[in-house]
């Protein structure tokens, strides 16, 4: 099983939900610090600003999927649908070192 990493910062695959998780080269910089995490537009081949935060929040584990999620208040773990083009919280593979986005 993927532990969280420690803290510090990370560049990370960018997997689209809608391409059945390819990258096509898009990264995105991770920030831990204990619990938290933010992911930051690192510019590679990704729309929106270089720089600007992407998501930020808390590292969780949700309870159906067991996949790490980026949640915004401790029902996330237990939200419907979790990361991809889901209206639910952002998957983070920390074992591949991937942020899924749609």
């Amino acid at each position: 099983m993927d532990e969280k990493p420690k803290d510090g910062t990370y560049t990370y695959s960018i997997a689209f939900a809608e391409w059945n998780g390819k990258s096509n080269g898009a990264t995105c910089i991770v920030v831990i610090k204990g619990d938290s995490i933010s992911v930051i537009n690192s510019g590679n081949n990704l729309s929106g600003k270089k720089g600007e935060i992407m998501d930020k929040g808390v590292i969780m584990k949700h309870t159906k999927t067991g996949k790490w999620i980026i949640g915004h208040s401790p029902k996330d773990t237990d939200a419907k649908e979790v990361g991809g083009c889901s209206s639910g919280p952002s998957v983070i593979d920390f074992k591949r070192k991937m942020y899924w986005l749609c």
